[in-house]
């Protein structure tokens, strides 16, 4: 695993501004310098490391001091709980923020109820500058809350001077429940001047839901931190976490709570479960665009599967019906993956199911598709394509491959006899180009024609030291040979996963299979 320092391009920027530590696990250095400048433009001088696993992080949060942890989600061998653990393991009191664009909702509130502070989409960083400032100001209050208890039997008026200062509520309770003391952290929080809680019950600021179901005023009942809900002088509800605990000054017994606005927080994590049913209702409409059935066609069986990384993949496999009787293959993928390049994939689809009812020559149809698609695409993204023309009679195989890996055809001995290679660059890199048909192939009973997209080829296993590679997925297909193409599609579809274990692949991976049936 590499680790590194991500260069400050904020080192010209005048010396009056703060200096920012920041301690970044990602294995992206692209993604970590997008953090570091969003950081420079909220203000900082940014001082920064890179690293990608257990080993290097510990090192670096045990040899020098940092503000600051940024932390992907998924990455090789390693995760954000995982990095979250390790530093929960050094005693240090850092922010930990999960900045990722892939991680199940249930993981990431479970995260930040294990202690990580914020979660961020990548893509979708216009809270990263307020939720550092956020955060930082709450290190400062931690700090302020550790060190009145640390200093418990000294005198209340070295307590009363911390909490002044801190951005948490704090109220001193007797033993009756009443208040005597408040900071002036309660006018934001409740709406209260502090001098006016003097004397009131602690359950002025508990609503009548609290009171019956979390009460939080009575130091007998519940957790010692606990969320509820608040009430505010002008009878507006406010969602709290309240820390409880107890002291002694002199011989008198007092109890004291911290007490933090936690509507930020739920307002975060309800947008995580909102993304994440978007993200599966995507899904469960890309579902829909991929073949339910294989066609049936006489003297073959035909069979494909594809599994998207994400929520929405931006993989695509379809069997078309193109003029004359013969039958299209369609595979292809979107660059990147994710809803993105999902709507680019249902495009696609769409312009080739609409073109094939009159083009059967797949290059002249990949150069439809590639002018059609030219605008949408932009400069940024592209899509690679294998299109086959299968003539079920002649068994003839024609194809156009626009920048995709090889299709390979297999014998009965599972000899790789023919490699259906790129004839043409990917769609959207050159429109003006016709797309160029590749030598037509004659199939034989007990060939078996293999197809699939660039992450079955690129899987890699969870040290991130070798892929599944094409030689692999072609042993896959001999070994199962004698099964029929939807248990050879499975089976190799399953081989990636255990190869990738216990990580999940990091791009989509799809398979299509041909397989001509024995006289």
């Amino acid at each position: 695993m590499s680790q590194d320092a991500v260069p400050d391009s904020s080192a010209t920027l005048p010396p009056s501004r703060p200096v920012l530590r920041v301690l970044i696990v990602e294995d992206s250095e692209l993604d970590a310098r997008v953090l570091v400048t969003l950081l420079r433009h909220g203000g900082w001088r940014v001082v920064s490391q890179r690293v990608e696993s257990e080993g290097p992080l510990r090192d670096a949060l045990l040899s020098e001091a940092w503000d600051l942890v940024l932390s992907d989600h998924n990455l090789p061998g390693f995760s954000s709980t995982e990095a979250l653990r390790v530093l929960q393991s050094t005693g240090l009191d850092l922010p930990f923020l999960i900045v990722s664009a892939d991680i199940d909702d249930e993981v990431a509130v479970g995260a930040m109820k294990a202690g990580a502070h914020d979660f961020l989409i990548k893509g979708k960083l216009a809270r990263l500058v307020p939720a550092v400032q956020r955060e930082l100001r709450d290190v400062a209050t931690r700090v302020a809350r550790r060190s009145a208890e640390a200093s418990i039997r000294e005198s209340e008026l070295r307590y009363r001077s911390v909490w002044e200062n801190s951005t948490d509520a704090v109220l001193l309770v007797d033993t009756e429940g009443r208040i005597r003391f408040a900071n002036p952290a309660v006018k934001t929080l409740f709406g209260w001047d502090p001098g006016e809680l003097a004397g009131k019950p602690l359950k002025v600021l508990e609503t009548p839901e609290a009171a019956a179901s979390t009460p939080w005023s009575e130091w007998d009942v519940g957790p010692r931190t606990l969320e509820a809900r608040a009430l505010r002088a002008d009878g507006a509800e406010v969602s709290v976490e309240v820390a409880r605990t107890e002291m002694r000054m002199g011989d008198q017994q007092w109890r004291v709570a911290f007490v933090r606005d936690i509507t930020e927080r739920l307002k975060a994590e309800a947008e995580i479960r909102r993304t994440r049913e978007d993200l599966a209702a995507a899904r469960e409409i890309q579902l829909r665009l991929f073949p339910q059935t294989a066609p049936v066609v006489v003297g073959y069986e035909l069979a494909g599967r594809s599994m998207a990384a994400e929520a929405a993949g931006g993989d695509y496999y379809d069997f078309l019906a193109l003029p004359g009787g013969a039958v299209g293959l369609v595979m292809a993928d979107v660059s990147g993956h994710g809803v993105g390049s999902a709507l680019l994939m249902a495009e696609a689809r769409a312009y080739l199911r609409l073109l094939a009812r009159d083009v059967g020559d797949p290059g002249l149809l990949l150069s439809a598709a590639n002018r059609a698609l030219e605008e949408d695409l932009g400069r940024e993204r592209y899509i690679t394509m294998f299109l086959g023309r299968l003539e079920p009679a002649s068994r003839r195989l024609a194809f156009a491959n626009a920048g995709h890996p090889a299709a390979l055809v297999l014998d009965a001995d599972g000899t790789v006899k023919h490699r259906l290679r790129r004839t043409g660059p990917p769609l959207g890199r050159n429109t003006s180009e016709p797309q160029a048909d590749g030598p037509t192939v004659t199939l034989v009973p007990g060939d078996l024609v293999l197809v699939v997209t660039d992450g079955v080829d690129e899987a890699m296993d969870a040290r991130a030291t070798e892929c599944f590679g094409m030689e692999r997925a072609a042993e896959v297909v001999r070994r199962n040979a004698a099964r029929p193409a939807a248990e050879i599609v499975d089976a190799l579809c399953r081989e990636v996963g255990v190869f990738c274990h216990p990580e999940t692949p990091a791009d989509d991976v799809t398979v299509m299979v041909v397989k001509v049936v024995r006289a």
